[in-house]
């Protein structure tokens, strides 16, 4: 059967980069949708997955401190206690009752859960029958597990459903939504999404290019915001969860043309299925409440993925100011002996999304000489450069007050290395010079990179150089794994004894 790949012809079509688009303004509506205050929101991967854990351990604590009750194997009754907790996960799971669509229902997901739980002492039962083991099983324990758990159960999914309908209430489970395309396609994935999922998506508007009849102002009381290129600066000053494409899969070259400008943000981006005449195998779906979407792109490092960086970057930071604490007391020393002035030089750079952050160093150049915007690259021999600046610029450990910034959420340990806004390759900012340079903003900068160890570190006075850091950033944000932030920092110090000719 003909298989679809999508996201394999996203990749494919835009490896290359894509040309940096145009400011544009956006329109009063935009810019009012914009400035409005951004809830903080749940991942609803992450609440499945904290919601199935606690019920688990609820259940296991049941089965465990019912063994005081005596009676029977301990061994058996633990090993028969893990088992039972198991198969009624598994039922849960195939009665679709780990859900956030289940979590919001009351009466169905209770009596579904304990019908679950039950079946899993029937599974039990039947082993016991089969095996002869009712001996190494005390028959008050089976009863008692099976009551206290279809209690825990019934209270648990009570309050996790009141729980999960408040939030709901509350925006905190739905993504910020914007739909690219318009006319009567748009209107009917609008009028889908309503019915189908009004409790995940919170719809703001409509960008699409057409200027004619085809795109009028308003599709089912849905404003047009702007153009394809104007969701780009929308997405950069308020939050885009999901943007969905109403196009046919016929239009290749307007869906195409589309991705290569909307690549560079960090967003979920899905192409709507629910016209199309075409019929797929169940696998080449995913779906946004009922309606079935291609997966063209996603954002990187999202939902547990979010959460292990998150907890990565806090362990580290917090280990690394322990363990380099007297190195950074003793630069700050050394800094106001030599010369005049701040410990600490701040600079503004681009962070996530094009958010501008201001990034901490040790001070390493003369105070009447420092260069917040970067216009002149630092080189070789440098007289801007203070002795000790040399020493800490080659060793790195002007870089070390950035674990602040990590600690603030600004940056990573690990992640494309942020630039100074005014820097230059060959007279050409950064931005000019590399097409989809701005593509490395989809996660947050980094102290250490993909880049870094592989050579790319220091001077980037060509825009050879540039590119060769661009090319290891998108291959480090596609690739990206906590195995792979490990073997990154262990590598960190290797590369700066090996690439300290690099460091000026």
């Amino acid at each position: 059967m003909f298989r679809l790949d999508p996201k394999q012809a996203v990749l494919d079509h835009v490896s290359t980069g894509a040309k940096r688009a145009e400011p544009s303004e956006l329109s009063p509506l935009a810019i009012e949708i914009a400035a409005r205050p951004v809830e903080p929101t749940y991942s609803p991967a992450v609440v499945v997955g904290v919601a199935q854990g606690v019920e688990a351990a609820l259940l296991l604590l049941a089965g465990f401190g019912l063994m005081a009750l005596g009676g029977g194997d301990p061994l058996v009754h633990a090993i028969t206690t893990l088992a039972v907790v198991a198969l009624a996960h598994l039922g849960l799971n195939i009665a679709g009752m780990h859900r956030i669509a289940a979590f919001r229902t009351v009466t169905v997901q209770i009596w579904k859960s304990v019908a679950a739980w039950t079946g899993a002492f029937a599974a039990l039962a039947l082993l016991v029958v089969l095996f002869d083991g009712g001996q190494a099983l005390s028959r008050s324990w089976i009863v008692a597990f099976w009551a206290t758990g279809a209690i825990i159960l019934a209270g648990y999914r009570f309050a996790l459903g009141t729980l999960v309908r408040r939030w709901t209430a509350q925006g905190k489970l739905k993504r910020r939504t914007v739909i690219v395309g318009g006319g009567k396609d748009a209107e009917i994935l609008i009028d889908a999404i309503r019915v189908g999922a009004a409790d995940d998506i919170t719809l703001f508007g409509l960008f699409d290019d057409r200027n004619d009849d085809r795109s009028p102002e308003s599709v089912a009381s849905l404003p047009k915001l702007g153009r394809v290129s104007d969701l780009i600066e929308f997405a950069r000053r308020t939050r885009v969860d999901l943007v969905i494409v109403s196009m046919p899969l016929s239009a290749e070259t307007r869906v195409l043309d589309m991705l290569k400008q909307l690549w560079v943000l960090p967003v979920d981006i899905r192409l709507s299925a629910h016209m199309s005449k075409l019929r797929f195998t169940q696998k080449a779906y995913s779906y946004v409440g009922d309606v079935p979407v291609f997966d063209m792109a996603d954002r990187p490092i999202s939902d547990w993925n979010r959460v292990f960086k998150w907890l990565f970057d806090k362990v580290v930071a917090i280990v690394s100011l322990v363990l380099l604490s007297p190195v950074m007391i003793a630069t700050a020393i050394a800094i106001k002996l030599e010369s005049k002035g701040p410990v600490f030089f701040k600079q503004k750079r681009h962070g996530f999304n094009n958010q501008l952050i201001e990034m901490y160093k040790f001070r390493s150049m003369r105070t009447d000489m420092t260069d917040a915007n970067a216009v002149k690259l630092v080189t070789k021999d440098d007289p801007r450069v203070t002795k000790v600046g040399k020493f800490i610029r080659k060793t790195s450990i002007d870089e070390l007050p950035q674990l602040f910034n990590v600690l603030r959420g600004e940056l990573s340990i690990v992640g494309p290395r942020p630039h100074a806004l005014q820097a230059k390759a060959d007279n050409q900012l950064y931005y000019e010079a590399v097409e989809g340079y701005f593509a490395r903003h989809r996660v947050k900068p980094g102290m250490t990179g993909w880049a870094q160890i592989h050579g790319w570190r220091g001077e980037t006075d060509t825009v050879d150089k540039i590119m060769q850091r661009v090319n290891h950033d998108l291959y480090y944000i596609e690739n990206w794994s906590l195995w792979l932030d490990i073997k990154i920092v262990a590598l960190t110090p290797v590369s700066l004894f090996t690439q300290r000719k690099n460091a000026f």
